[in-house]
């Protein structure tokens, strides 16, 4: 089968936020006097607002209602885009002009959906996306495969005619579920387990080396062979 397409993650691949996330779950707990730990924001990496916003409301022991939590969260995320907090990754720009001008590429991003258009507004990228896709906008969140779908269903292709770009276990698994090929950028602050990085058709170490596996299996007559575990 032909690959025609690219389905990227934001977080964490397009640019460095991950740890922002944990940032404000971090300092919303602690309005409460709860500690908010590693192993919490291993639980809640990958999940929609909705999803997170309900356990951070419960973890935390908060009055205020799931809607509440996610507002303040994503306030102070979007307040942190704004400050320049969340900077693009080295090579994610070129990376996503380089696949664009080859194939139409899609957003799969467990963030809402305001964030996304802050982040691709503030970089200049929204215009290179034929589909965005919030995990808010579908059922289930990672790892389920619902927003990749729907990202590729966007695009007119189905999972199996798609590359994806991720970074964390979670975001792995829902690519690898929905039948992608992943390419696996594993975040350095948040490493994805072993079990989810065996779902990878590829490992990469930058961007730059993501860049150049996309364009090579995207090369003109390129059908699906195995490719290279690591670049």
């Amino acid at each position: 089968m032909v690959l025609a397409a690219v389905v990227f993650d934001m977080d964490g691949v397009l640019v460095d936020s991950e740890h922002l996330w944990e940032e404000n779950w971090v300092a919303y707990a602690a309005r409460y006097d709860v500690e908010w730990t590693a192993e919490d924001t291993s639980t809640v990496q990958g999940m929609s607002a909705p999803e997170w916003a309900a356990y951070l409301a419960e973890r935390s022991g908060s009055p205020e209602s799931p809607e509440q939590v996610e507002r303040a969260v994503v306030d102070g995320m979007i307040g942190a885009i704004a400050d320049g907090r969340a900077p693009l990754l080295p090579g994610a720009d070129a990376m996503v002009t380089d696949v664009s001008a080859r194939v139409p590429i899609a957003l799969a991003s467990s963030a809402p959906r305001t964030v996304i258009d802050a982040v691709l507004a503030t970089y200049g990228l929204t215009e290179e996306f034929t589909a965005t896709v919030s995990s808010a906008e579908v059922p289930r969140g990672k790892p389920s495969p619902d927003v990749y779908l729907e990202a590729a269903s966007r695009l007119g292709r189905k999972g199996e005619e798609c590359l994806g770009v991720e970074d964390s276990s979670n975001g792995i698994r829902a690519a690898a579920a929905a039948g992608l090929t992943v390419v696996a950028l594993p975040n350095k602050t948040y490493p994805p387990k072993p079990d989810a990085l065996e779902l990878a058709g590829a490992v990469a170490d930058s961007n730059d080396a993501v860049r150049r596996i996309l364009l090579d299996r995207l090369a003109d007559g390129a059908r699906n062979e195995p490719v290279g575990r690591t670049v």
